[in-house]
């Protein structure tokens, strides 16, 4: 798919919308070590609330957003000392039918489902590397959770979010010349628009700045380094961002809880604009976003 940025993004006025788009409901981990993720999720301020009813499969949750942390893996899953990936994000659309429908007619793959008896059917397509994108519409007053999980006794399924923290976006790493493809893969499915070249957010500036048409949710897309010494060149979602109306006491909210910091001297470090959490044993990283307005 060709892609040309517009030069007068900004004054395109309000965007259009083609699936309803309402953020994120759910991102999704695979993992071999759960108790590891698990730990480090808690750390940020998420809690475990429900167990799936019949596979390895944990929610976790904080305000608005979940976490489902997947060790329900095939034959030949993921090696114990594979760090956790994000397998799949679930995207909040008007109607999920009808965007599956329609992005099926513009050219996505549609993913097989295998349905165990009494759980939800969710269409999905494939997205980057092995991972997947859902679509949801039941988020209000009935849930995806109310079908396949089972409440955890004694937690509170609504935990708040520490330090106003939120969705802010996605960190995917694609490949050589692969910028254009994944600029359009977005933009023609879902109505993401390219912001200013200039135009970055937190303290890690590479690469591209897609927008949601919902105005939730940034999506941030980084090209191999040519010049670093070892190049890896394989695509995949890389970590997710949290944005927050203070990072600075957002970052000293966390680091009582035990969550370390990068500060690199004149490389990473926390400041008002973002924060990067280290990968720590469990190799799984959050970035810290100061969320506009």
């Amino acid at each position: 798919m060709a892609h040309t940025p517009s030069p007068d993004r900004e004054a395109l006025g309000p965007l259009p919308n083609p699936l309803g788009l309402a953020g994120i409901e759910f991102v999704e981990y695979e993992t071999a070590r759960p108790q590891a993720l698990g730990q480090a999720l808690e750390q940020i301020g998420f809690r475990p609330v429900a167990r799936h009813r019949s596979r390895e499969v944990l929610l976790y949750r904080q305000g608005g957003m979940n976490v489902i942390v997947n060790a329900h893996r095939p034959a030949g899953g993921l090696a114990p000392d594979t760090e956790p990936q994000i397998a799949a994000i679930a995207f909040r659309v008007r109607d999920a039918a009808a965007a599956y429908r329609r992005v099926l007619e513009l050219g996505a793959w549609p993913v097989a489902t295998q349905v165990e008896p009494m759980e939800l059917n969710i269409p999905a397509i494939h997205g980057v590397g092995a991972s997947r994108i859902y679509f949801v519409d039941r988020w209000r007053e009935f849930s995806i959770y109310d079908v396949d999980f089972v409440p955890i006794p004694t937690v509170d399924p609504h935990p708040p979010a520490l330090a106003g923290l939120g969705w802010f976006g996605i960190v995917q790493y694609i490949g050589f010349d692969r910028l254009a493809d994944w600029m359009a893969f977005y933009g023609e499915l879902f109505g993401f628009v390219e912001l200013p070249p200039d135009r970055h957010f937190g303290v890690l500036n590479q690469g591209r700045i897609l927008a949601s048409p919902c105005g939730s949710l940034h999506w941030q897309l980084i090209e191999p380094d040519i010049d670093a010494a070892e190049i890896d060149a394989a695509e995949s979602l890389h970590r997710i961002a949290l944005g927050t109306p203070d990072v600075l006491a957002a970052v000293a909210t966390l680091r009582e809880r035990g969550v370390e910091f990068v500060e690199s001297g004149e490389g990473v470090r926390s400041g008002v604009k973002g924060a990067l959490t280290h990968a720590g044993p469990q190799g799984t990283s959050f970035e810290l976003v100061l969320r506009p307005g």
